[in-house]
């Protein structure tokens, strides 16, 4: 396999590791921000940050599936929201709170990744 095939054979792999990343965050945005919705009001910072990581996280690996020529800037954005969400969701004890905090650094990582490709 020529060298340019193998590059590219990586960045799929990379490319759907981001995009599952992505899927899950989604995925546990949505509860966290649910579950505490119920915490009261103190929780309203954890709920925004989730709610923005799940809309930006569905639609970067949207825009990666389908190769999208924007989705490096959307990538950079995606990281960084996940990373402030985890920030705030790393002070709450809630189990919801702390799956964010856990899956949330995952797909930073990811993203940083794709938008640096």
């Amino acid at each position: 396999m020529a060298l340019q095939q193998l590059e590219n054979a990586h960045s799929d792999e990379q490319m759907q590791e981001c995009i599952d990343n992505c899927l899950e965050a989604a995925q546990v945005c949505e509860w966290c921000a649910d579950a505490c919705a119920g915490e009261g009001e103190d929780m309203a910072r954890c709920i925004r940050l989730c709610r923005d990581v799940a809309d930006i996280a569905s639609l970067h690996a949207r825009f990666m599936a389908r190769n999208s020529g924007y989705h490096q800037e959307l990538g950079e954005l995606c990281a960084d929201l996940c990373e402030e969400c985890a920030e705030e969701c790393e002070q709450h004890d809630h189990d919801h709170c702390q799956a964010c905090a856990e899956v949330l650094p995952k797909c930073a990582e990811s993203c940083r990744e794709m938008a640096g490709a």
